[in-house]
């Protein structure tokens, strides 16, 4: 039984997507040790998967504090791989060109970054291993339980932790100062966080996605309808039809294509990442639609091809346990919708305040601020209390693109084309030329203040879930 280690703490993270790299490289760098558990056996388990992820300027801004040996950070080896675009043209789903919006504005607040989400993810890793003294990563290892134990400090005082499985089934009980939950929207974090009997199942949001990325060459580069995608530069596209909308990226100098497209979801799809699609039944969304659009799918080499339910979460009213010793993070907390462009940018997010409040909370208790018994509760409720109704409002941005692109009124006075800017994504400043870490610093005083009140500083909260229905939290 592993137990608890002195200041600087021992950080547990469940999972390693985003969310649980990025919370243990920011730990690591505020000083932590951190013990990383991961249920495939390997990254190329993850890396294998997916099509393309981007990362806006609110989370990118991370990638450029991570630096190698090398002096290369990981923004700048990610921009390598990344689509050359500052752009989106829009189109009628019969092919007519509506609009080009242009982000070019957004340089100002830092790098925006879409490529392919395995060769993205091994770069995030890569980084990872250079820290290998401060991170140990378990591979292959499943957890089957989260614990806590807070007044009752027992022999090892205040701890939280987790019971793994091994590949060879070795059950182990894990401990430590806290714990991360961030291994998705099936988090089993959730059930002791939330208080449940059971775990609860994700809710279908009512619409399903079909993903490709597969090489260019031959049959998108050869077809004259599709041709202009690649023999320039990278390009994106996006058309927009009833209930469905389809983009389209050239990536790598337009050796690479990657294409998606929302649609109804008919019930006979799984909630799986890696359940295969059939061209054909893609095609069977698109009748009508322009040759460009069907030209793509059916260019899709076999294999190349997932269909998966795009499900969702009701708002939580927390993301941290009873005593104050866990918390959720990423899509264990909060899952985004694809037209949010933002479910992994908020993940980075996550994962520089949860550290930022731990490394503030170490320094007070070093200062004699406060006890180290109060340093974890302190530092997850802190999280919470900065991150609660940001998210929510990020996230709410997802349906909020989704039924202006599918349910847009084409011909009325004030009808797309007359007014082709209302199909622009949602890019405002509040959100992309956000500094998490800087957010932090400056307002952890006040935070502090809050949560040292009788009443914890606690507040009714509104939020708006996915399916667009209100909630409320006490904050």
């Amino acid at each position: 039984m592993t137990t608890p280690t002195d200041l600087p703490l021992h950080i547990l993270i469940v999972g390693a997507g985003f969310a649980g790299l990025s919370a243990a490289i920011e730990c690591t760098r505020k000083g932590h040790k951190v013990t990383l558990f991961e249920k495939v056996s390997a990254i190329d388990e993850i890396t294998r998967y997916g099509d393309i992820i981007s990362f806006d300027p609110n989370g990118s801004r991370a990638f450029e504090k991570w630096v190698f040996p090398d002096t290369s950070s990981v923004a700048e080896r990610m921009e390598e791989l990344s689509r050359q675009t500052d752009w989106l043209d829009l189109f009628h789903y019969r092919g007519e060109f509506v609009t080009r919006q242009s982000f070019a504005e957004e340089n100002k607040w830092g790098r925006r970054i879409s490529g392919h989400r395995g060769e993205l993810h091994r770069l995030v890793y890569e980084f990872v291993k250079t820290r290998k003294k401060e991170v140990e990563v378990r591979w292959g290892v499943r957890v089957v339980e989260y614990f806590e134990e807070g007044d009752d400090q027992g022999d090892n005082g205040p701890h939280a932790g987790v019971v793994i499985k091994g590949p060879d089934g070795q059950v182990e009980k894990v401990m430590g100062d806290a714990v991360l939950a961030a291994e998705g929207v099936r988090s089993r974090g959730r059930k002791l966080v939330l208080g449940l009997e059971e775990d609860e199942q994700p809710k279908s949001s009512g619409y399903a996605v079909y993903r490709a990325w597969f090489p260019s060459e031959p049959a998108i580069a050869k077809n004259p309808i599709t041709k202009h995608l690649v023999e320039k530069r990278d390009q994106h596209e996006g058309y927009i039809g009833p209930d469905i909308h389809f983009l389209v990226s050239s990536i790598k100098g337009g050796s690479e294509i990657n294409w998606v497209f929302t649609h109804i979801d008919d019930g006979n799809i799984e909630e799986s990442w890696q359940f295969p699609g059939k061209p054909e039944e893609a095609l069977a969304y698109l009748e009508g639609w322009c040759p460009v659009v069907r030209e793509l799918v059916k260019a899709t080499p076999p294999g190349r091809l997932i269909d998966y339910k795009l499900v969702y979460r009701e708002p939580l009213p927390t993301f941290v346990s009873p005593k104050g010793r866990i918390a959720l993070i990423g899509d264990a907390a909060h899952p985004f919708l694809p037209t949010s462009i933002q479910g992994a940018s908020q993940s980075i997010e996550d994962g520089t305040v949860v550290a930022a409040c731990l490394q503030l909370a170490y320094q007070s208790s070093k200062k004699g601020d406060m006890s180290k018994e109060q340093v974890v509760p302190t530092a997850l409720k802190a999280y919470e209390k900065l991150r609660y109704e940001r998210v929510h409002k990020a996230q709410a941005m997802g349906p909020k693109t989704r039924e202006r692109w599918h349910k847009a009124d084409w011909d009325g006075p004030e009808g797309v084309w007359n007014v082709p800017e209302k199909l622009w994504l949602l890019r405002e400043e509040w959100l992309l030329g956000f500094d998490a870490e800087g957010d932090t610093y400056k307002r952890w005083p006040d935070i502090v203040k809050e949560l040292q009140r009788k009443d914890d500083g606690r507040k009714e909260s509104n939020v708006v879930g996915l399916d667009g229905k209100s909630g409320k939290a006490m904050l």
